[in-house]
């Protein structure tokens, strides 16, 4: 059987390589107060999105998890989209929110601003917003509805390293704004994940940050420490940072990359409802709709041809099982796909899932 088609693969040169190897002859490997490598990747970050700081931890549900901690959201409610990962809503539920799912754009599949509206209470105090497969939300009219009720913006952007919106790289805009570094991400490392603060008060949450990112381990003096509240053990290590470094050089090209293979599949694939081409989106995910989805990936699996499902609704899980109708939300779980889209794909391969999505959808 021919070699299959992956759905992800990071893009690693000889470069990431090389830098390892010096990590691992350092024998400097960690630190929990993030010096090193961790450092200099704030900081690179920072200057390629445009923020206030940055925190860089070991995963995006780390990031999500430290971020709604600088706001108390204990039994109140937190709006985000029901299609999402799970560790979204899971971050809301770690910090004692109640999270309230809201319906997505079928266009898009990011939150629904007019669907948010209709979902604020007296007990909502935040609104999280996921850019979908690295499609910029309407950012616009999610800031005016959270300043018209005095709410807080918690992007998850695990999808969006590298995105823009109004001309500005996502990580720039929301309070605090929380990336994924897996591997199979746009920027991809071992595992890794990051905050991007734009608050007047960005150097007190980074002070707080850094301490809650180690176990509440703050005013260290040597081998001397404090406590003072409870913390977590997010903190990056070298390796992951020190290959964040190097794909950082190349996230903009390698983005580039996709955007072509998004173009191509704009213009060849032949199916009512695939996501918008858009030079402002990362394009970490490409998805189609399709209406038997089982026998689709099958088909295609059959042909070498790795899909996948991003993803079941939050809401229809059984953790979180609402009986409410979620409609747009619930049809994409139906009937999404993804299908490769990353740099290491050749046009032979490009032209391959063109051909074999539209003799299969």
């Amino acid at each position: 059987m021919k070699k299959k088609i992956k759905l992800f693969d990071p893009s690693i040169g000889q470069e990431e390589q090389e830098k390892i190897s010096v990590v691992l002859k350092s024998r400097f490997w960690a630190s929990g107060s993030g010096t090193g490598n961790v450092l200099k990747f704030e900081n690179e970050f920072k200057k390629y999105v445009g923020s206030n700081n940055c925190i860089a931890v070991n995963s995006g549900t780390s990031a999500l998890n430290l971020a709604l901690s600088l706001i108390d959201i204990k039994n109140k409610e937190v709006i985000l989209p029901s299609l999402s990962f799970v560790s979204t809503a899971h971050a809301v539920i770690i910090n004692g929110g109640i999270p309230v799912f809201a319906d997505i754009e079928p266009e898009t599949m990011c939150i629904d601003p007019n669907e948010i509206q209709k979902l604020i209470t007296a007990k909502t105090t935040a609104i999280l917003p996921v850019h979908f497969g690295g499609f910029p939300c309407n950012l616009k009219d999610i800031e005016n509805i959270a300043e018209k009720h005095n709410l807080i913006i918690i992007e998850d952007a695990a999808h969006a390293a590298g995105a823009t919106y109004n001309k500005k790289k996502i990580g720039s805009h929301g309070t605090a704004v929380c990336f994924s570094f897996h591997p199979v991400k746009n920027l991809a490392m071992p595992t890794g994940g990051l905050i991007s603060i734009n608050h007047k008060n960005h150097k007190q949450f980074r002070k707080i940050l850094l301490g809650r990112r180690w176990c509440g381990i703050t005013d260290r003096r040597g081998s001397e420490y404090d406590v003072k509240e409870l913390g977590w053990n997010y903190y990056m290590n070298e390796f992951s940072a020190v290959i964040g470094l190097m794909q950082l050089k190349k996230l903009d090209r390698l983005n580039n990359v996709r955007k072509n293979i998004a173009k191509s599949y704009d213009n060849g694939i032949d199916v009512e409802h695939k996501i918008l081409f858009d030079k402002r989106c990362s394009y970490h995910l490409y998805w189609i709709c399709v209406k038997n989805r089982n026998k689709f990936r099958k088909d295609l699996d059959d042909i070498g041809i790795e899909t996948g499902t991003h993803y079941k609704p939050i809401h229809k899980m059984s953790f979180y099982k609402k009986s409410n109708k979620i409609l747009n939300t619930e049809k994409a779980g139906k009937e999404i796909v993804t299908i490769p889209i990353h740099p290491n794909l050749t046009q032979s391969q490009i032209d391959y899932i063109i051909k074999s999505v539209n003799k299969f959808s």
